[in-house]
């Protein structure tokens, strides 16, 4: 993994997290445990903060990052974010599923409970209300969650993402 200090930031992270050997940590990114960060994804905090809660899987290739005095990018408990999807200075409350491939602009709130659909563009200061799904581009409100999209998607992804990751940390030793 590359682990950059920038301005006099260092990435922080805490226990039994899996961080791929090509992974990309940069500047003011603090990230909680049990979080996992895939092959070529990048967390770039050089320019404003990222938080990052717990249980948070970050797939392949997915960039997170923040704008220059305006907008730093705050991320919840069990939130996935796809495969190749875009993060940038926005907030995604918790139990959230970002879909592969999407773009969440800056100044967005995901709140709880929430799906964006994979290969969706939230444009910037787009609110997303608690328990919907979000799809297009532009992304729009496509309906409410189900309670049983929400057990059957958004954690069943999350827990997935641990198990995935502890075979790595196994398989490192």
């Amino acid at each position: 993994m590359l682990i950059k200090t920038v301005r006099g930031f260092t990435p922080q992270w805490g226990s039994d997290c899996f961080v791929a050997e090509n992974a990309t940590l940069i500047g003011d990114l603090i990230m909680g445990d049990q979080c996992s960060v895939w092959y070529q994804a990048v967390i770039r905090a050089d320019v404003n903060a990222i938080r990052i809660g717990n249980r948070v899987n970050i797939q392949d290739g997915a960039v997170i990052h923040a704008t220059y005095e305006k907008a730093a990018t705050i991320i919840g408990d069990d939130v996935s974010i796809g495969h190749n999807a875009i993060v940038h200075g926005c907030t995604l409350k918790d139990s959230v599923l970002v879909g592969m491939g999407s773009i969440i602009m800056d100044n967005c709130i995901v709140e709880s409970n929430s799906i964006i659909a994979a290969g969706s563009v939230v444009t910037q200061n787009t609110h997303v209300p608690e328990g919907t799904i979000f799809a297009g581009i532009p992304a729009r409100k496509i309906k409410d969650i189900d309670p049983k999209l929400q057990k059957g998607e958004i954690e069943r992804i999350a827990k997935n993402y641990l198990m995935y990751s502890s075979w790595f940390k196994t398989d490192s030793k």
